[in-house]
């Protein structure tokens, strides 16, 4: 198929290049042009100076920018993707942003003749790179049909929430578990630490038991070795946390842990630590 790809940060980079490698016609676009080129020399594909012209002939254009703002320049913005996507063609935006502006930018794609849909991923830079990334979509099934079998070229999972927006909560499920798994690391190494245990050789047997999870089996270790530079940034998580907590003011959701775990790490941006990754809350148990 003939694609686009906006935004080429640490995820959007390597996805548009399973796309070409998958055998898709890919044109590229990012910010900083030279990032752009960058990536068609390395891949093959073209790239666009505008999200306009990057998407002007494709049946799907993908993005992955940082908020939105962003997503909403690259797609209504002056010279954004809206403006010439052909009639019938499909936006999917992987992006992790807010319900409200995915639900907003399908109504706009609506009116347009297009389809919008919202496909926030899990799976960090390392799923990215490896095309083992899971897909949470918000969107009709007509197009989920039409798109998941691209989006397979960088994912290991891609599932169909319900409507447009659905995939964005998915991804809020997503972030409010897994920064608990991390503070409950987070406190059971520093603990091991303190009581002079081993605490690589902790992460190894407890792994395997029912304290076992991807954040353990992954980060355990460098977190051990107070190393924090592993992709998912905490300015990042507090954005999507920001996200999560306003959803459940509005739904009467409560979220007493995860709202400490955003102040903990709103203590670790304090520290300097806003590219740090996520597994860096253990510092404020250490310092």
């Amino acid at each position: 198929m003939k694609v686009a790809f906006l935004g080429l940060g640490v995820m959007g980079y390597p996805m548009a290049g399973h796309l070409q490698k998958g055998g898709h016609d890919v044109t590229v676009y990012n910010r900083t042009t030279a990032k752009a080129e960058k990536w068609a020399r390395e891949f093959g594909g073209s790239f666009a100076k505008t999200p306009k012209e990057a998407a002007e002939g494709a049946q799907i254009v993908f993005a992955c920018v940082g908020n939105d703002n962003d997503l909403r320049d690259v797609c209504t913005g002056d010279n954004g993707a809206f403006s010439s996507m052909t009639k019938g063609s499909i936006f999917v935006d992987h992006t992790t942003t807010s319900a409200e502006v995915a639900r907003e930018l399908s109504a706009t794609a609506l009116e347009m003749g297009l389809s919008f849909m919202d496909a926030p991923v899990s799976g960090g830079q390392a799923g990215a790179e490896n095309g083992i990334l899971t897909i949470m979509c918000g969107g009709t099934q007509e197009d989920f049909a039409k798109t998941e079998p691209v989006q397979q070229c960088y994912a290991q999972a891609v599932t169909l929430m319900g409507d447009v927006g659905a995939g964005q909560l998915t991804k809020m499920v997503n972030q409010i578990t897994f920064v608990g798994a991390v503070q409950a690391i987070s406190e059971g190494l520093a603990f091991a630490e303190n009581a002079g245990l081993d605490a690589k050789k902790v992460v190894d047997v407890i792994s395997k038991g029912a304290a076992g999870s991807w954040q353990l089996s992954n980060r355990g270790h460098t977190m051990v070795d107070d190393k924090f530079d592993f992709g998912f940034a905490v300015d990042w998580v507090r954005k999507d946390l920001g996200f999560a907590l306003d959803e459940a003011r509005k739904n009467g959701s409560d979220l007493p842990v995860t709202g400490l775990i955003d102040q903990y790490y709103k203590e670790v941006q304090r520290m300097g630590g806003g590219r740090w990754d996520t597994s860096s809350l253990i510092k404020l148990l250490r310092d």
